[in-house]
């Protein structure tokens, strides 16, 4: 077990890190995230901050999935999740910002591909988030060189605390944990609507053409 595991102890509420392991085992449930494939983390103060290990499978509690980093690389960060240096930017550079997660949610990301907005169809999507930009991170080969830099510029222009990157993945940041869940929940629940309502409107066309074919 890394030095930084064994910190978390001294540095972190025992009630948080709890908080943090069980949203993160929601979140994997929800497949929000996948195996070896997200990224949550928590504040700890404006130097320091709890986040997974490069290695860890979410879907477990064990506390060696976890970690503490400081914004001042060092060793530790080898260990760390590849999506630390993007959290530790939003961190510095947004106060809000007090816990940070990096999903992806399979209906948000198909519908990202397709379009260039995010327009919730449903009551309660319409209410909470009314229009949002998708993002288009363009180059795949030179993304993680600009990642943390252009997600931290889309969410302070655009005065959101989210942002749907295409192909990537969710970005998102709130005041509280139990928040970041019921957003990210709210997004994916509405775009799984519109990705079927799509499916439904496609299938049903099709229908109506063949019908009439001579």
């Amino acid at each position: 077990m890394c030095y930084n595991t064994l910190m978390i102890h001294k540095n972190v509420n025992n009630n948080l890190l709890q908080e943090l392991i069980d949203i993160s085992l929601t979140m994997f449930r929800k497949n929000f995230f996948d195996i070896f494939h997200g990224a949550i983390s928590m504040k700890i103060d404006d130097s320091k901050f709890v986040i997974n290990t490069k290695d860890a499978v979410l879907n477990s509690p064990a506390l060696k999935n976890y970690m503490v980093l400081t914004h001042k690389r060092n060793y530790s960060w080898q260990e760390a999740s590849d999506d630390a240096f993007i959290h530790s930017f939003i961190y510095k550079e947004i106060s809000e910002a007090k816990c940070i997660a990096y999903t992806f949610p399979n209906f948000t990301m198909a519908y990202s591909l397709n379009n260039n907005k995010f327009i919730p169809k449903d009551y309660f999507g319409y209410k909470k988030f009314k229009e949002a930009k998708i993002y288009n991170l363009g180059d795949y080969d030179s993304w993680y060189e600009r990642a943390d830099v252009e997600i931290c510029n889309f969410l302070r222009q655009n005065k959101v605390n989210f942002v749907i990157v295409r192909g990537y993945g969710l970005y998102i940041y709130e005041r509280e944990l139990s928040q970041l869940a019921k957003t990210i929940s709210m997004i994916e629940n509405s775009a799984k609507i519109l990705v079927l309502s799509d499916a439904f409107n496609k299938t049903q066309n099709s229908n109506i053409l063949s019908s009439v074919d001579p």
